[in-house]
Protein backbone atom coordinates (compact mmCIF):
# COMPACT_ATOMS: atom_id res chain seq x y z
CA UNK A 1 0.00 0.00 0.00
CA UNK A 2 1.35 3.42 -0.95
CA UNK A 3 2.15 5.76 1.91
CA UNK A 4 -0.09 8.81 2.20
CA UNK A 5 1.69 12.10 1.37
CA UNK A 6 2.37 13.96 4.60
CA UNK A 7 2.63 10.91 6.83
CA UNK A 8 6.19 11.87 7.84
CA UNK A 9 4.88 15.10 9.33
CA UNK A 10 3.38 12.94 12.09
CA UNK A 11 6.87 11.70 12.89
CA UNK A 12 8.10 15.30 13.08
CA UNK A 13 5.36 16.07 15.59
CA UNK A 14 6.48 13.06 17.65
CA UNK A 15 10.13 14.16 17.52
CA UNK A 16 9.15 17.67 18.60
CA UNK A 17 7.21 16.27 21.55
CA UNK A 18 10.24 14.26 22.65
CA UNK A 19 12.51 17.31 22.36
CA UNK A 20 10.14 19.40 24.49
CA UNK A 21 10.22 16.76 27.19
CA UNK A 22 13.87 15.74 27.13
CA UNK A 23 16.04 18.54 25.70
CA UNK A 24 16.81 21.41 28.13
CA UNK A 25 17.17 23.99 25.34
CA UNK A 26 14.04 23.01 23.45
CA UNK A 27 12.06 22.78 26.68
CA UNK A 28 12.73 26.39 27.67
CA UNK A 29 11.78 27.99 24.34
CA UNK A 30 8.75 30.28 24.00
CA UNK A 31 6.92 31.91 21.11
CA UNK A 32 8.96 35.04 21.78
CA UNK A 33 12.34 33.32 21.87
CA UNK A 34 11.56 31.35 18.70
CA UNK A 35 10.30 34.29 16.64
CA UNK A 36 13.71 35.25 15.24
CA UNK A 37 14.34 31.71 14.02
CA UNK A 38 11.15 31.74 11.98
CA UNK A 39 12.37 34.86 10.19
CA UNK A 40 15.89 33.49 9.72
CA UNK A 41 14.70 30.18 8.31
CA UNK A 42 12.34 31.94 5.91
CA UNK A 43 15.20 34.06 4.58
CA UNK A 44 17.48 31.06 4.24
CA UNK A 45 14.75 29.39 2.20
CA UNK A 46 14.42 32.49 0.04
CA UNK A 47 18.17 32.55 -0.59
CA UNK A 48 18.14 28.89 -1.59
CA UNK A 49 15.40 29.60 -4.14
CA UNK A 50 17.18 32.68 -5.51
CA UNK A 51 20.37 30.66 -5.95
CA UNK A 52 18.45 27.92 -7.74
CA UNK A 53 19.73 25.34 -5.27
CA UNK A 54 16.59 23.23 -5.39
CA UNK A 55 18.43 20.16 -4.11
CA UNK A 56 18.80 21.97 -0.78
CA UNK A 57 15.24 23.29 -0.76
CA UNK A 58 13.71 20.32 1.11
CA UNK A 59 16.11 20.89 4.00
CA UNK A 60 15.39 24.61 4.16
CA UNK A 61 11.63 24.11 3.92
CA UNK A 62 11.97 21.50 6.66
CA UNK A 63 13.54 24.14 8.89
CA UNK A 64 10.52 26.39 8.27
CA UNK A 65 8.14 23.50 8.95
CA UNK A 66 9.99 22.78 12.20
CA UNK A 67 9.21 26.30 13.39
CA UNK A 68 5.49 25.75 12.73
CA UNK A 69 5.54 22.47 14.65
CA UNK A 70 7.68 24.00 17.41
CA UNK A 71 5.27 26.91 17.99
CA UNK A 72 2.36 24.47 17.95
CA UNK A 73 4.03 22.32 20.60
CA UNK A 74 4.63 25.35 22.81
CA UNK A 75 1.01 26.43 22.49
CA UNK A 76 -0.35 22.91 23.12
CA UNK A 77 1.23 22.96 26.58
CA UNK A 78 -1.01 25.79 27.73
CA UNK A 79 -3.90 24.76 29.98
CA UNK A 80 -7.29 23.86 28.57
CA UNK A 81 -9.44 26.94 28.16
CA UNK A 82 -6.46 29.25 27.62
CA UNK A 83 -7.15 31.39 24.51
CA UNK A 84 -3.52 30.97 23.49
CA UNK A 85 -3.73 27.20 23.44
CA UNK A 86 -3.75 25.38 20.10
CA UNK A 87 -2.27 22.27 18.53
CA UNK A 88 -0.65 21.51 15.21
CA UNK A 89 -4.01 20.12 14.07
CA UNK A 90 -5.62 23.48 14.84
CA UNK A 91 -2.98 25.12 12.65
CA UNK A 92 -3.74 22.72 9.80
CA UNK A 93 -7.50 23.15 10.27
CA UNK A 94 -7.14 26.94 10.15
CA UNK A 95 -5.31 26.98 6.83
CA UNK A 96 -7.52 24.28 5.30
CA UNK A 97 -10.61 26.28 6.26
CA UNK A 98 -9.09 29.50 4.92
CA UNK A 99 -8.03 28.02 1.58
CA UNK A 100 -11.41 26.34 1.12
CA UNK A 101 -13.26 29.55 2.00
CA UNK A 102 -11.13 31.71 -0.26
CA UNK A 103 -11.39 29.39 -3.27
CA UNK A 104 -15.16 29.18 -3.81
CA UNK A 105 -14.51 28.72 -7.54
CA UNK A 106 -12.85 25.40 -6.64
CA UNK A 107 -14.80 24.23 -3.60
CA UNK A 108 -18.07 26.07 -4.23
CA UNK A 109 -20.23 27.31 -7.07
CA UNK A 110 -18.59 30.68 -7.77
CA UNK A 111 -17.29 31.31 -11.29
CA UNK A 112 -13.73 32.55 -11.81
CA UNK A 113 -12.57 32.12 -15.38
CA UNK A 114 -9.12 33.71 -15.05
CA UNK A 115 -6.52 34.76 -12.42
CA UNK A 116 -7.91 38.31 -12.27
CA UNK A 117 -11.33 36.99 -11.30
CA UNK A 118 -9.71 34.79 -8.65
CA UNK A 119 -7.90 37.82 -7.21
CA UNK A 120 -11.10 39.86 -7.20
CA UNK A 121 -12.95 37.11 -5.33
CA UNK A 122 -10.03 36.81 -2.92
CA UNK A 123 -10.13 40.52 -2.06
CA UNK A 124 -13.91 40.48 -1.60
CA UNK A 125 -13.70 37.48 0.72
CA UNK A 126 -10.82 38.98 2.72
CA UNK A 127 -12.72 42.24 3.13
CA UNK A 128 -15.72 40.34 4.48
CA UNK A 129 -13.44 38.42 6.86
CA UNK A 130 -11.90 41.64 8.15
CA UNK A 131 -15.32 43.19 8.70
CA UNK A 132 -16.55 40.09 10.54
CA UNK A 133 -13.44 40.05 12.73
CA UNK A 134 -13.84 43.75 13.56
CA UNK A 135 -17.51 43.26 14.44
CA UNK A 136 -16.71 40.27 16.63
CA UNK A 137 -14.12 42.28 18.53
CA UNK A 138 -16.41 45.28 18.91
CA UNK A 139 -14.14 47.44 16.77
CA UNK A 140 -15.02 50.35 14.54
CA UNK A 141 -15.05 50.65 10.76
CA UNK A 142 -12.47 48.64 8.84
CA UNK A 143 -9.93 49.86 6.31
CA UNK A 144 -8.95 48.24 3.02
CA UNK A 145 -5.43 48.22 4.46
CA UNK A 146 -6.31 46.30 7.61
CA UNK A 147 -4.19 43.20 8.02
CA UNK A 148 -1.12 44.44 6.16
CA UNK A 149 1.77 43.49 8.50
CA UNK A 150 4.12 46.41 9.14
CA UNK A 151 6.80 44.07 10.47
CA UNK A 152 7.69 42.91 6.94
CA UNK A 153 10.62 44.39 4.97
CA UNK A 154 10.00 47.95 3.79
CA UNK A 155 9.87 47.20 0.04
CA UNK A 156 7.37 44.37 0.56
CA UNK A 157 5.36 46.59 2.89
CA UNK A 158 5.21 49.48 0.41
CA UNK A 159 4.28 47.13 -2.43
CA UNK A 160 1.52 45.40 -0.48
CA UNK A 161 0.03 48.68 0.77
CA UNK A 162 0.00 50.06 -2.76
CA UNK A 163 -1.43 46.93 -4.37
CA UNK A 164 -4.13 46.63 -1.72
CA UNK A 165 -5.11 50.28 -2.08
CA UNK A 166 -5.28 50.21 -5.89
CA UNK A 167 -7.24 46.95 -5.94
CA UNK A 168 -9.80 48.60 -3.69
CA UNK A 169 -10.33 51.72 -5.78
CA UNK A 170 -7.59 54.15 -4.73
CA UNK A 171 -6.37 55.93 -7.92
CA UNK A 172 -2.85 54.83 -8.81
CA UNK A 173 -1.74 58.43 -9.41
CA UNK A 174 -2.27 59.19 -5.72
CA UNK A 175 0.74 56.99 -4.96
CA UNK A 176 3.32 59.75 -5.28
CA UNK A 177 6.30 61.28 -3.52
CA UNK A 178 4.89 63.21 -0.57
CA UNK A 179 8.10 65.19 -0.19
CA UNK A 180 9.03 63.63 3.12
CA UNK A 181 11.88 61.19 3.80
CA UNK A 182 11.35 57.95 1.92
CA UNK A 183 8.72 59.39 -0.40
CA UNK A 184 10.89 58.89 -3.46
CA UNK A 185 11.58 55.29 -2.52
CA UNK A 186 7.86 54.67 -1.97
CA UNK A 187 7.13 56.05 -5.43
CA UNK A 188 9.93 53.95 -6.97
CA UNK A 189 8.14 50.82 -5.75
CA UNK A 190 4.99 51.99 -7.52
CA UNK A 191 6.98 52.69 -10.70
CA UNK A 192 8.36 49.14 -10.65
CA UNK A 193 4.87 47.72 -10.27
CA UNK A 194 3.52 49.93 -13.08
CA UNK A 195 6.26 48.52 -15.33
CA UNK A 196 5.09 45.02 -14.54
CA UNK A 197 7.96 44.21 -12.21
CA UNK A 198 8.20 43.06 -8.60
CA UNK A 199 10.14 45.68 -6.65
CA UNK A 200 11.38 43.31 -3.93
CA UNK A 201 12.61 40.71 -6.43
CA UNK A 202 14.23 43.31 -8.68
CA UNK A 203 15.95 45.09 -5.81
CA UNK A 204 17.30 41.81 -4.48
CA UNK A 205 18.56 40.98 -7.98
CA UNK A 206 20.26 44.38 -8.20
CA UNK A 207 21.87 43.79 -4.80
CA UNK A 208 23.17 40.41 -5.95
CA UNK A 209 24.60 41.97 -9.13
CA UNK A 210 26.34 44.64 -7.05
CA UNK A 211 27.73 42.00 -4.69
CA UNK A 212 29.04 39.95 -7.61
CA UNK A 213 30.68 42.95 -9.29
CA UNK A 214 32.43 44.08 -6.11
CA UNK A 215 33.80 40.58 -5.69
CA UNK A 216 34.98 40.49 -9.31
CA UNK A 217 36.73 43.83 -8.89
CA UNK A 218 38.39 42.58 -5.70
CA UNK A 219 39.57 39.44 -7.48
CA UNK A 220 41.00 41.52 -10.33
CA UNK A 221 42.85 43.74 -7.87
CA UNK A 222 44.32 40.75 -6.05
CA UNK A 223 45.40 39.27 -9.38
CA UNK A 224 47.44 42.46 -9.88
CA UNK A 225 48.94 42.14 -6.42
CA UNK A 226 46.77 44.75 -4.71
CA UNK A 227 44.83 44.45 -1.46
CA UNK A 228 41.27 45.67 -2.21
CA UNK A 229 40.97 47.53 1.09
CA UNK A 230 44.00 49.61 0.15
CA UNK A 231 42.75 50.74 -3.28
CA UNK A 232 42.14 54.44 -3.84
CA UNK A 233 39.05 55.72 -5.66
CA UNK A 234 40.68 55.81 -9.09
CA UNK A 235 41.93 52.24 -8.74
CA UNK A 236 38.43 51.12 -7.72
CA UNK A 237 36.99 52.85 -10.79
CA UNK A 238 39.55 51.13 -13.01
CA UNK A 239 38.78 47.66 -11.70
CA UNK A 240 35.05 48.43 -11.70
CA UNK A 241 35.15 49.29 -15.39
CA UNK A 242 37.30 46.25 -16.15
CA UNK A 243 34.89 43.79 -14.55
CA UNK A 244 31.86 44.94 -16.54
CA UNK A 245 28.22 44.72 -15.53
Amino acid sequence: MDEVPGHRVLRLVEVMGTLRRECPWDREQTHESLAKYLVQEAYETLETIEEGDYASLPEELGDVLLQVVFHSAVAAERPEGDRGRFTVDDVADAIVDKMTRRHPHVFGDVDAADPDAVKANWETIKAAERAAKAEASGGGPTSVLDGVPFAQPAVLLADELQRRAVRNGVPADLIADDGAAGGGLFTAVADERAAGHDAETDLRSAARRFDARVRRAEAAARADGHEPRELDEEQWRTYWARTGV
